[in-house]
C-alpha cells in the first residue's frame, strides 16, 4: 500500500467518524471523491478504499482520467461548472450531472445524453460568483429537465463561503426544495462543512481535502503523494 493508498484509508474513516457523529448513518451517506487537481493515482487510491463514485470539475479531466482507467467500476460525478459545449466529451462517461443550473443546458443534455441522471445545482447563498440557479426558479427547472427525458435525482449545493454554520441557512433551504419537490438526493457539505449539511439532510457529500490533502494548484505537478496536513475548514471548493 502506497502513502497515498494509507491517506485515502485513513482520510475516509475520518470522514465516516464525522458522519456518525453528526448523527447520519454512514451507509446511508454517499461520499464523493472528488480528485479535482490530483493525478489519476487519486482515483485508483480512492478506489482502493472502496471508494465508487468520484468527481471532477474540469472536463478534460474526467475524460482524461477515465481514458487512464480504462474499464473500472468508478461512477464519475461532473461537479463543476458544466458548458454547453463539454457536454458531447462528457457523455456516456459522467454517470451523474452535479451541477446543471441553467435551461440552456437542458436541450443539449438530452439530446447528447438521453435519460441522463442530473442534480439541479441551486445557488442558496446569493453569492454571484457560485453557480447555481435562482431557488425560485429550481421547480421551473427540474419541470424542464423531466419534460426532456431527464432523470432528475436530487438538488445540489456550494455552502456559503466562511464558517461552517454560516452554510448552514443554505443547507436547508436546498433540503426544503427537495423534499417540497419530492426529490431524494440533496448533494451538500464539503471536507470543512460537512457537518452542518448532514445536519440539514445530506445525502451525498463532496470530499476533496478531507480524503487527499490540499489541493495542488491548476498547472502544478499534480501528484497527491506530495500534499501533506489537512487545510483549515472551508478553504477546500470541494
Amino acid at each position: 500500500m502506497t502513502a497515498l493508498h494509507e491517506r485515502v484509508a485513513r482520510g475516509l474513516g475520518d470522514v465516516r467518524r464525522r458522519i456518525a457523529v453528526a448523527g447520519a448513518d454512514p451507509a446511508r451517506v454517499t461520499v464523493v471523491a472528488v480528485t479535482k487537481g490530483f493525478g489519476v493515482e487519486a482515483v485508483e487510491a480512492a478506489l482502493a478504499a472502496g471508494l465508487v463514485d468520484v468527481g471532477e470539475s474540469y472536463a478534460q479531466d474526467l475524460v482524461a482520467k477515465s481514458s487512464a482507467l480504462g474499464q473500472t467500476d468508478v461512477r464519475w460525478h461532473f461537479v463543476g461548472r458544466l458548458q454547453s459545449n463539454k457536454v458531447k466529451a462528457l457523455a456516456g462517461v459522467v454517470d451523474r450531472w452535479q451541477s446543471v443550473d441553467r435551461p440552456a443546458l437542458v436541450e443539449e443534455l438530452a439530446r447528447r445524453a438521453p435519460g441522463a441522471r442530473v442534480l439541479v445545482q441551486v445557488n442558496v447563498s446569493g453569492e454571484p460568483r457560485k453557480g447555481g440557479c435562482p431557488p425560485a426558479e429550481t421547480s421551473a427547472l427540474v419541470s424542464q429537465l423531466v419534460r426532456s427525458g431527464l432523470r432528475v435525482d436530487g438538488l445540489m449545493a456550494v455552502g456559503a463561503w466562511g464558517l461552517p454554520e454560516q452554510a448552514r441557512p443554505g443547507f436547508r433551504l436546498l433540503s426544503r426544495l427537495a423534499d417540497a419537490l419530492d426529490l431524494p438526493e440533496r448533494s451538500m457539505g464539503m471536507s470543512g462543512d460537512l457537518e452542518v449539511a448532514l445536519q440539514e439532510g445530506a445525502t451525498m457529500i463532496r470530499v476533496g481535502q478531507a480524503l487527499f490533502g490540499p489541493r495542488p494548484t491548476r498547472g502544478a505537478d499534480p501528484a497527491p503523494s506530495r500534499s501533506s496536513g489537512m487545510a483549515p475548514p472551508r478553504c477546500d471548493t470541494k
